[in-house]
């Protein structure tokens, strides 16, 4: 043994070694050092720390090869090794002075090493276990005395000094890496801008905490959300939910469900064994009092007691970092759900709006103060050709240059100006078309509504001309009797002044005046013919056949003036028709297309069906064609161009299409006109044969 001078002197030296080395290899190394020559019959000294699965592997030592056998490679069970169960339950040393009369250590290193005496010493501070240390000789007892013992406890105690420091220094490294990771997170969460992205950052954070394992997350969200759903789950590894439960249930947790509904209703961690140094963690995600989710972790515990809880505490501070980042973006994503929601909402209405103006068949448009559009329905006309997209955002007065000036210009500034509604009529001078014209003031411009009455012109036209019809009946019915009366009266004298002998030199006479007597007759006739407006002695029959029945007197008239007839027909179905009054119509029609040719052209007349629902005649003629300027006024009666027409022949045609319910359309052109008379045909009834 070494002289107290010299053991004093070491054992300040190690004290000054513990407190200034930060190397725990280094340091336990000197101490085993220091302890074998202390005792110099001590051939080997062997510090075993704990690996925080139960067992001691050794750490520090001398010599740190023994039979080929490496001290790092020794590792002491309690569970089945006596002296390191004895050591670490009484925590006081232990001497083995001839370990063939104990069963107290392994039999297995004593055997292979020789040991024949053995000391033993536990390494504790305070309430702690820190490790063991193991002193034997190479096949020869040590024969320690208790004054040796001691002063190896004193070194032991040195080596427990310098653990614990080692484990201070390590915890304070620990929590600068904790602070400096939790810094870190926060700058990385700031720059996030989803839900998604803000967990993806927190399970990155975890793993660093716990290592490897496997997280998720549960989303606690209000209804008011864009997805409605109240609770979104979301794994790191991409997992659905019901992989998540199906890999916790192999693992040997089967309620899972249960313990996120306590986690949330608690606002605790909950912390559950799972097996195979396997645990599951669930921490709630908590801001300003309320729980936003739930972070769920599987990780690995096969570290001490102490340990885990360090890590689930800075695990808990991970996920305290991100709940408040986590929160504002759930409160971003409601809002932003509420707003698509909003705007959804808008714009559903703004399509029920735009719906209902491009379903009116008026055309609508809007102008702005500017005089510029800004809206379009599909079902407005725009002179020359103009598309919706060529118009709009540009001025009218631009697009239209000709309309200014004009009736409407002075009506849409008399809107956009005195903020009134106008209503006007107004006809385009480039297509056959009227408009009835509204515009409506609003705050942002003038909005106008076109209106087509083409077809209403039409009908007042021809209620004018049936007016006409309906005076002239008015007036045959109160003066034909009056008139034909006295005129049958004239006739009578005047034949029998015919016939009176006396009176022969003035016969020429007398019979030119009976002439037109009859003339007169007839005038009379087909003016009652015009005003007559009901229909009477109606038959099925053939237009076809009434046609042949009068071909033989259009040819003769024809033959006569030293022009051509054409005659054609189609097979028609028959019609509802007063033979006579068609019979009349068409010697009007043929006769007023004679008078219009010159000798040698061609009068054609034809029948053809249209459609399967009309039966059309047509009146074809080869003169110099009708002036624009009176084709209005074509059926008016009493009015003619020709110097001994009565202007009744076109309005009795008229008259009789409109009682068989057809219509009169003409066309004409340098090259001739045609007639054209529409008969519908009646629908037959079910399991009526065609005719």
């Amino acid at each position: 043994m070494v002289n107290d001078q010299s053991r004093y002197s070491r054992l300040a030296n190690i004290t000054r070694i513990v407190n200034t080395k930060l190397d725990l290899h280094e340091v336990l190394q000197q101490v085993t050092t220091a302890i074998s020559e202390e005792i110099v019959r001590c051939d080997s000294v062997g510090i075993f720390l704990p690996e925080g699965d139960g067992t001691y592997r050794g750490f520090a030592g001398k010599p740190e090869m023994m039979s080929s056998v490496t001290l790092q490679s020794q590792v002491i069970d309690p569970k089945t090794d006596n002296l390191a169960a004895e050591l670490i339950a009484t925590r006081k040393t232990i001497y083995i002075a001839d370990t063939s009369t104990d069963n107290r250590p392994d039999l297995k290193p004593v055997g292979a090493f020789q040991i024949n005496s053995l000391l033993a010493l536990p390494i504790s501070f305070e309430k702690e276990f820190m490790g063991m240390v193991f002193l034997f000789n190479y096949g020869t007892p040590m024969n320690l005395t208790q004054s040796e013992i001691e002063s190896v406890e004193a070194y032991v105690n040195m080596a427990a000094v310098a653990i614990q420091n080692a484990k201070s220094f390590n915890q304070k490294e620990k929590l600068l890496r904790e602070k400096q990771l939790l810094l870190d997170l926060t700058r990385e969460l700031s720059f996030c801008s989803t839900i998604q992205e803000s967990l993806n950052v927190c399970f990155g954070y975890l793993k660093q905490a716990f290592g490897e394992g496997d997280f998720a997350a549960h989303i606690i969200k209000s209804p008011s959300t864009k997805d409605g759903t109240s609770v979104q789950f979301h794994a790191a590894d991409g997992m659905v939910a019901q992989e998540w439960q199906e890999h916790l249930a192999k693992l040997g947790t089967q309620n899972y469900s249960e313990l996120v509904t306590h986690a949330v209703s608690q606002k605790e961690p909950i912390r559950t064994d799972m097996g195979t140094n396997q645990g599951l963690l669930l921490i709630p995600m908590i801001s300003i009092g309320e729980v936003h989710g739930v972070i769920s972790a599987v990780c690995c515990c096969s570290e001490s007691e102490s340990a885990i809880e360090l890590q689930i505490a800075f695990a808990q501070a991970i996920i305290e970092a991100t709940a408040p980042v986590f929160s504002n973006l759930l409160y971003m994503d409601q809002l932003e759900g509420m707003v698509e929601e909003r705007t959804s909402a808008l714009y559903a209405a703004n399509k029920r709006v735009n719906s209902v103006i491009e379903s009116i068949t008026d055309g609508f448009f809007v102008l702005n103060k500017n005089w510029e559009y800004t809206y379009i329905n599909q079902h407005l006309f725009l002179p020359k050709g103009k598309k919706a997209d060529e118009v709009l955002g540009k001025n009218i007065w631009d697009v239209f240059p000709e309309t200014v000036d004009t009736l409407t210009y002075n009506e849409f500034h008399r809107a956009m100006i005195d903020r009134v509604t106008v209503r006007f009529e107004s006809q385009s001078d480039a297509e056959d078309f009227w408009f009835e014209i509204t515009a409506y003031p609003f705050d942002d411009g003038i909005c106008c509504v076109l209106k087509n009455i083409k077809e209403k012109k039409q009908y007042e036209k021809e209620l004018k001309r049936l007016a006409n019809l309906d005076l002239i009946g008015q007036m045959a019915a109160g003066i034909s009797h009056e008139i034909r009366n006295p005129m049958t009266t004239v006739r009578g004298f005047l034949q029998l002044m015919v016939m009176n002998e006396q009176l022969e030199p003035h016969a020429a006479h007398f019979n030119l005046m009976i002439a037109e007597l009859d003339r007169a007759n007839a005038i009379i006739t087909e003016f009652l013919s015009v005003g007559n407006t009901r229909t009477s002695d109606m038959k099925m029959m053939s237009l076809n056949t009434i046609l042949d029945d009068i071909s033989p007197l259009i040819k003769i008239d024809t033959a006569n003036q030293n022009k051509q007839i054409h005659i054609y027909t189609q097979e028609v179905p028959e019609l509802l028709l007063n033979h006579n009054e068609i019979r009349q119509l068409i010697i009007n029609l043929y006769r007023n297309g004679l008078e219009a040719m010159d000798e040698g052209q061609t009068l054609t007349i034809g029948t053809y069906p249209e459609n399967e629902n009309y039966v059309v005649l047509a009146v074809q003629d080869q003169g110099s064609g009708i002036d624009p300027a009176i084709i209005d006024k074509i059926g008016t009666p009493f009015y003619t161009t020709k110097d001994e027409g009565t202007g009744l022949g076109l309005g009795i045609c008229y008259a009789v299409a409109a009682r068989h319910n057809a219509t009169i359309t003409i066309e004409t052109g340098p090259e001739g006109t045609i007639f054209f008379t529409k008969f519908p045909v009646e629908p037959k009834a079910d399991g009526e044969p065609n005719k």
